[in-house]
């Protein structure tokens, strides 16, 4: 029997590429709201207790990636798992990663959509994963390449989710503390100031 909604027990996240030189390039979705949504994603990783999974690519000049620091303010210091192929999928340390988790529902957050989402995706769902791409944790290259990225995605069998939704669906009962906790997550990413 498909389920629809998310369970908390079963959930990971992979952040992919969300690092200096990468990230700040997205074109599709304004940095300041980039972060506000990887800050809220990694926020309720960390409150519903999800396993997250940094990805990223070394500089050009051999040296380390500067991952967005919104990670660490909502998990703390993750390490970083470097890959040498444009899907982490196919790099042994982070697929192992993943499925050492033991959870196959995925939810991955990342720049560029078109290939460090989108592949990653594709591959955990053909795996048998329940993939979502958290949208506004998202960045493309264009709005055409990015929508050519989620089509294929979702015709695989994968769908995209917003931080919103995710909020909501998995606060529950907004008279438990942690819904509380969720819906704060939710406002404090909704602010446009």
């Amino acid at each position: 029997m498909a389920h629809s909604k998310i369970d908390v027990k079963d959930t990971l996240v992979l952040f992919a590429d969300l690092q200096a030189g990468i990230a700040d390039r997205a074109l599709t979705l304004p940095y300041p709201r980039l972060q506000k949504g990887v800050l809220a994603l990694a926020q309720l990783a960390n409150l519903f207790g999800f396993p997250a999974i940094v990805s990223a690519v070394m500089g050009q000049d051999g040296k380390p990636a500067q991952i967005m620091p919104e990670i660490a303010q909502g998990l703390g210091e993750l390490p970083t798992h470097y890959r040498t192929t444009a899907d982490s999928f196919e790099n042994a340390a982070i697929r192992e990663a993943i499925e050492a988790t033991g959870r196959k529902t995925l939810l991955i957050s990342g720049v560029a959509t078109e290939i460090a989402v989108q592949l990653p995706a594709l591959s955990f769902a053909d795996l048998g994963y329940r993939v979502f791409v958290v949208i506004d944790a998202c960045g493309g290259l264009s709005e055409r390449t990015e929508e050519a990225a989620l089509r294929r995605i979702t015709q695989a069998g994968a769908t995209t989710v917003s931080v919103a939704t995710l909020a909501g669906e998995l606060a529950g009962d907004f008279t438990q503390p942690t819904a509380q906790q969720a819906i704060g997550i939710l406002y404090a990413m909704a602010d446009n100031s």
